[in-house]
């Protein structure tokens, strides 16, 4: 788990990076579970405050007029009322839904002006470079598991 932190931790300065990009976090809940057949108990985590940042923002942006198309990369159909209270708001408003590779959400295809997948290949070329300078002058390094 503590290797995995790790390389997110990486991804989000890597991201930081960027010119005009910002980051809203959600948070994660850990709970224990307890399997009902054989009893044992280990701990789980719950990602929280996500959608409901991303449903947040789209609306945002919208309602301050920031955007003519939005592109959601996500098969989640959480997004779908907010895609539906958007087009209701702002008709002249599109969104355009990009499905990750081997990912599909027949009602976020529904509710969107235009849809795409997004093929592996197209994530390759996508991909930070395995060294990126942050302002400090820190180096961050890509993880190979990720090259």
């Amino acid at each position: 788990m503590q290797a995995k932190r790790r390389r997110q931790t990486v991804f989000l300065e890597a991201l930081e990076t960027l010119t005009g990009f910002k980051i809203y976090y959600g948070h994660y809940l850990s709970e224990k579970v307890e399997c009902r057949n054989c009893g044992r108990v280990w701990n789980s985590h719950e990602e929280k405050m996500t959608d409901v940042n991303m449903a947040t923002e789209i609306l945002t942006d919208a309602f301050e007029n920031k955007f003519d198309t939005a592109l959601l990369i996500s098969a989640d159909s959480d997004l779908v009322p907010t895609i539906r209270a958007l087009k209701r708001l702002f008709s002249e408003k599109q969104i355009v839904v990009f499905f990750p590779p081997g990912r599909f959400s027949a009602q976020r295809k529904n509710v969107a002006d235009r849809q795409f997948s997004i093929g592996r290949r197209t994530l390759e070329k996508s991909q930070f470079p395995n060294q990126i300078k942050k302002a400090d002058g820190h180096v961050l390094e890509r993880p190979k598991q990720w090259r």
